[in-house]
């Protein structure tokens, strides 16, 4: 695990010392497609580090197909855990990401991020527009609908906020629901980067069925329908679903 911290270190620093030349002298869509397929590569290669040395055994063979979707969409998945994100840009060589400020400032990924056209969700209306001018050119937008990690306490997933909602009814795009399943709470919301996880962990994703808002639906409607969808499918009975856990205890060593 210490290597693999060591990897992001080398490899997100190289990726910004590109990126911000590279910012400068290329085409704001030359600039994103060299961001994208950078940040693919190094999200796809931490994946891979995580199976060679068997700290990780991840299905992600449900996520292959939209990779090669034509056309932009969003993908909706729940938010388990800090690093669900890399999982998913690994297949996804066109993914636009929504996510915090802070995250497009840091050191190892912020220049990567920033050239690739990632959005910020500090102004709901600027993430909106933004992320629907994406879309319009088909980008793979991948926004957590829970704005958030999953709360330790929460059943199933968080309450869905609408900005996802408003974004597909805005560019007449399909949403995907993405669900994550693990057998373990690392990185969740509250989880210090220290306490060290049982190895290896195993995680699956699967994809459902396109969620398409339709003409009369409200951005109301369509958060409540994504909702529903998210929270039958976590509950199904399944060897990797969502245990009920007691508070963190993050005081033992």
């Amino acid at each position: 695990m210490a290597t693999g911290l060591a990897y992001w270190a080398v490899a997100g620093t190289m990726v910004t010392l590109i990126s911000i030349p590279a910012g400068m002298v290329l085409s704001p869509r030359t600039g994103e497609r060299l961001g994208r397929r950078m940040l693919h590569r190094l999200f796809r290669g931490f994946v891979h580090y995580l199976r060679w040395v068997d700290l990780v055994h991840a299905d992600l063979s449900a996520l292959d197909h939209l990779g090669k979707r034509p056309g932009g969409f969003i993908v909706a998945p729940n938010h388990t855990s800090l690093w669900d994100v890399v999982f998913i840009v690994a297949r996804l060589p066109n993914a636009v990401c929504v996510m915090k400020k802070s995250i497009l400032k840091n050191v190892f990924l912020g220049g990567g991020a920033r050239l690739a056209g990632y959005i910020s969700n500090d102004s709901i209306t600027r993430m909106i527009r933004e992320a629907s001018s994406s879309i319009a050119e088909g980008g793979q937008l991948l926004l957590f609908p829970e704005g958030t990690r999953t709360r330790p306490d929460a059943r199933w997933i968080n309450p869905i906020k609408g900005g996802c909602a408003i974004i597909a009814g805005r560019s007449g795009v399909p949403i995907l629901p993405v669900f994550i399943r693990s057998d373990t709470r690392f990185l969740q919301k509250g989880w210090p980067l220290w306490k060290r996880p049982t190895f290896p962990i195993h995680l699956r994703i699967d994809v459902g069925d396109p969620l398409i808002p339709g003409p009369e639906d409200s951005a109301q409607t369509i958060t409540c329908r994504l909702q529903q969808i998210h929270e039958h499918e976590l509950s199904k009975p399944h060897p990797l679903r969502r245990q009920i856990d007691s508070p963190p205890d993050f005081t033992s060593p």
